[in-house]
């Protein structure tokens, strides 16, 4: 291949890499806790604007349904479904999208991580 060619080949392959969303081995390593994630998402009110599957209550359709948002290849419509980026849309929605509809609920770090953690066992 012409070594002019091999930096567009490259860009077009790119996507490909973000496709493939969260792996097991990144799941398996975030050290959250789904049964406190759960208590969180209770606690913050998530479920008045989505519905969470597994929370008494959560059946919101403001913003998109949850379920099975572990095997989903991107958050917000543009970010890569990883543990990293869950916790960072999460906890400063504002940051990815100003014009987004989801508020900053100032979920702390380890909230973040436990809601995050409950939100990869929904497959």
């Amino acid at each position: 291949m012409p070594m002019t060619t091999k930096p567009a080949f490259s860009v077009l392959l790119m996507p490909l890499f973000f496709a493939v969303g969260c792996n097991e081995s990144e799941v398996m390593s975030l050290p959250g806790d789904p049964a406190k994630g759960k208590m969180a998402i209770a606690a913050y009110g998530c479920g008045s604007c989505h519905a969470i599957p597994g929370i008494l209550g959560a059946n919101g359709r403001t913003g998109p349904p949850l379920e099975r948002i572990a095997e989903r290849t991107y958050l917000a419509g543009v970010l890569p479904n990883t543990p990293e980026q869950m916790m960072r849309w999460i906890r400063i929605p504002e940051a990815i999208d100003p014009l987004t509809a989801m508020p900053n609920m100032d979920v702390s770090v380890n909230d973040a991580r436990d809601i995050t953690a409950y939100l990869y066992t929904l497959k």
